[in-house]
């Protein structure tokens, strides 16, 4: 099943202080406290550039996202491969069982295990190819990723609702970051 690790926040403190900058005359006295202000800022519509601010906050962490939900990632501006696990390299190294969520049938990953014993046996183009266009949508790819908060705001806004689970896994995990009131809008961080 998808899962996040090894999440790492920076610039929290940075970014919240610098959203005190256009009303600020003094920017020795602005301070890191999120005030009713910051959360109206972070809280402004997408695309308004008040919630700008939010870019400063950096997240990275490791993702484990299926195949099927890898490609609706890619979607997001900002949301960067710093780098990933690759089927291209290692499909025939891999635990195929281990690597397939619950959702994908047994005879998907018998098929599979046999294309890749197949390749392995005879390292033909052909059977490169056999095997790797029939990995299944549900078997899953880890990557490092970076991003901010204003990204996770869009993510968060666009994936609460959505049907797969590596999205609602997601979506669980942005809640828990700290100050996670920036991304949803929700006061108590939920």
């Amino acid at each position: 099943m998808p899962k996040i690790e090894n999440t790492k926040v920076a610039f929290l403190e940075e970014a919240v202080a610098g959203s005190k900058f256009p009303m600020a005359v003094d920017f020795d006295r602005l301070t890191s406290e999120i005030t009713d202000r910051t959360i109206k800022l972070a809280t402004a519509p997408a695309g308004s550039g008040h919630d700008n601010f939010l870019k400063g906050i950096m997240v990275m962490f490791d993702l484990t996202f299926s195949e099927k939900a890898w490609p609706q990632a890619e979607r997001y501006h900002f949301l960067e491969f710093v780098s990933s696990s690759s089927t291209m390299h290692r499909l025939n190294r891999m635990d195929v069982r281990n690597c397939c969520n619950p959702y994908v049938t047994a005879t998907a990953i018998l098929n599979l295990e046999g294309l890749v014993e197949e390749y392995n046996r005879t390292k033909s183009d052909e059977d490169f190819l056999r095997m790797i266009y029939n990995v299944p949508s549900g078997f899953e790819l880890t990557a490092r990723m970076v991003t901010n908060y204003q990204q996770l705001k869009t993510i968060y806004r666009q994936r609460r609702t959505h049907r797969l689970p590596d999205w609602q896994m997601f979506c669980d995990w942005i809640e828990s970051l700290p100050h996670s009131e920036l991304i949803t809008g929700a006061r108590d961080g939920r």
